[in-house]
């Protein structure tokens, strides 16, 4: 996968969009760290690569949140144990 610069993408946009054809897509960052990810996209079927994205948004959500629920029953129990 191929990163870029948000310099880059403002500099040399019509060049990234030309790649992003070929590459699928494109990490783009702001002074080297991820902030954004471009994907080529189709007409015919943008809502449901849409609604697949934001599904698997949800699922990082939510194992996000399991973790730190275990990582905090995880740490109360350890507590109760020096105790």
């Amino acid at each position: 996968m191929q990163f870029i610069s948000v310099r880059d993408l403002r500099l040399k946009s019509g060049e990234i969009w030309r790649q992003l054809k070929e590459e699928g897509e494109m990490v783009v960052t702001s002074n080297g760290r991820p902030v954004a990810v471009l994907s080529s996209a189709d007409e015919h079927d943008l809502g449901e690569y849409i609604t697949a994205l934001r599904r698997v948004r949800v699922v990082l959500a939510v194992n996000k949140m399991q973790e730190h629920a275990l990582q905090k029953c995880l740490d109360n129990a350890l507590l109760r144990r020096l105790n």
